[in-house]
């Protein structure tokens, strides 16, 4: 890695997309319309990204991330944004993917982190959650953090 190029990191979080203020739900739009192109072959880029894993393991990974982004694209319209929903695809009922309560714990504190600096009023309307809802895709099961999330301070 050049260590003058910074390598973004993606986040396709866990948690519902209700949780996350404007800058984070595009990201998320962004990153999971990527997310998107990986799957289906369209760009070399993030290849092996490990946030990638628990679609590559679903038996429908590419109707899997289509519902991944209907709910995001359900949220932005809520709030009246103009996602493109021509972008996502087929949207059939896929079985769940499954994420552990430590890794939605992990992914809770990272988002509060990030809200405290950039959206205090936002963080201020969740600040009574201890257990947010995940993302309708995915099902809780208790355990610890994923395997493929990166340590606490990373990037």
């Amino acid at each position: 890695m050049n260590p003058g190029i910074r390598h973004r990191f993606m986040r396709l979080w866990s948690l519902h997309p209700r949780y996350l203020d404007a800058q984070g739900l595009v990201a998320l739009w962004r990153e999971a319309l990527l997310a998107k192109a990986v799957l289906r072959g369209e760009t070399r880029g993030y290849l092996h990204h490990p946030q990638l894993t628990r679609f590559r393991e679903h038996a429908r990974p590419r109707l899997a991330i289509n519902s991944y982004l209907a709910t995001i694209h359900d949220e932005a319209t809520r709030r009246g944004y103009r996602f493109d929903r021509s972008k996502i695809g087929p949207v059939r009922e896929v079985p769940p993917i499954t994420v552990t309560s430590g890794q939605l714990a992990r992914e809770w504190h990272h988002l509060q982190r990030k809200l405290a600096v950039r959206s205090p009023d936002v963080l201020s309307r969740w600040i009574g959650v201890a257990a947010p809802d995940c993302h309708p895709l995915f099902r809780r099961k208790p355990g610890p953090v994923a395997s493929w999330e990166r340590a606490p301070g990373d990037a």
